[in-house]
C-alpha cells in the first residue's frame, strides 16, 4: 500500500481564500485510480484552512474567546474541502469517506493523542478509505489547535504500515532555496538528515502548520530501511500515475 499527501497546493489555489482546483484535484484521482495500486489518502487545507488559520492566529489556542468562532469557521471549511475532494475520489470509482481529525482526536499541548482508531481501521478493513486532512482539533491545555496533513501522515504510516510514501506538493522536489523566488536553486534529489540543515525553509505564503522544514522533518521521520518518502510535483500531468506505476521521475527521495 502506498500512503499519499495530496498538498493543499496542489488541490486549492493557496492564495484566493476557498478556492478549489477542481481540475487538478479531479486529474490527481484519476491518476490514482488508473495506477491500480491500493493507497491511502490524506490532503492539506490549502486555502479552505490557512487563510483564515493564518489572520486570527487560531494555532495559538484560545487565547481569547474572540478566537472561537474563526475556529469553528476553520474546521467547517477544512470539512468543505475533504467533502470535495472524496467526492472527486468517488467519481473514478474509489470509495473514500472525509474523516474529521477534529471530531477523532485530541492534542495535548499541540501533540496529537489518539486514543481510539477502531472506527478508521475498520472503515478501511471493509474497503472504505478514510481520507484525513488539516483540521482544527480540540487541545486539553490550549482550548484548541490545527493539526497539519503532515502531521495526520505520520499517524497513517504508524498504523497502515505502508509500503511506501509519497508527498505531491506543486515543485519538482527539494530545493536548497526556493525555486519560486530564486532561480538558482539547486535540485536535491536525495535528502537526509544532513543535507535537510542546509535548505532555506523560507515559503511564498504563510502556512500556519511549518511549512517545508516540518514537512522535510516528517518525511525523514516516516523513512524506515525498506521505506523511502518521496515528494513529487503533482501540477505536471502524468507524473503522479508515473511513480505509482514505478517509473522513474523527477522527484526527491528522502531516506534514512
Amino acid at each position: 500500500m502506498i500512503l499519499i499527501k495530496l498538498g493543499g497546493s496542489v488541490i486549492t489555489d493557496k492564495s484566493q481564500y476557498k478556492k478549489f482546483n477542481q481540475d487538478q484535484a479531479s486529474r490527481l484521482c484519476r491518476e490514482i485510480a488508473e495506477s491500480g495500486r491500493s493507497v491511502m489518502i490524506v490532503h492539506g487545507a490549502g486555502s479552505f484552512g490557512h487563510v483564515l488559520a493564518k489572520r486570527y492566529a487560531v494555532q495559538e489556542g484560545l487565547t481569547d474567546f474572540g478566537k472561537v468562532t474563526p475556529a469553528a469557521m476553520v474546521h467547517h471549511d477544512a470539512m468543505e474541502l475533504g467533502m470535495l475532494l472524496t467526492s472527486e475520489l468517488m467519481k473514478v470509482g474509489i470509495p473514500a469517506a472525509s474523516v474529521s481529525p477534529g471530531t477523532c482526536f485530541v492534542m495535548d499541548d499541540g501533540k496529537l493523542i489518539v486514543n481510539d482508531d477502531e472506527a478508521i481501521r475498520r472503515m478501511a478493513h471493509v474497503g472504505i478509505m478514510p481520507v484525513m486532512f488539516g483540521d482544527v482539533v480540540m487541545d486539553r491545555k490550549r482550548g484548541f489547535g490545527i493539526v497539519s496533513g503532515d502531521q495526520l501522515m505520520e499517524l497513517m504510516a504508524d498504523m497502515f504500515k505502508p509500503d511506501r510514501i509519497v508527498f505531491v506538493s506543486d515543485i519538482d522536489g527539494l530545493y536548497d532555496k526556493n525555486p519560486k523566488t530564486n532561480p538558482d536553486a539547486r535540485f536535491i534529489p536525495e535528502v537526509t538528515s544532513e543535507i535537510m540543515d542546509a535548505v532555506d525553509s523560507r515559503e511564498d505564503v504563510d502556512d500556519v502548520t511549518g511549512g517545508v522544514r516540518n514537512k522535510m522533518e516528517s518525511m525523514l521521520r516516516m523513512c524506515t530501511p525498506e521505506r523511502d518518502c518521496v515528494l513529487i510535483n503533482g501540477t505536471v500531468p502524468g507524473r503522479l500515475l508515473s511513480l505509482l506505476k514505478g517509473e522513474d521521475v523527477p522527484c526527491t527521495i528522502a531516506k534514512m
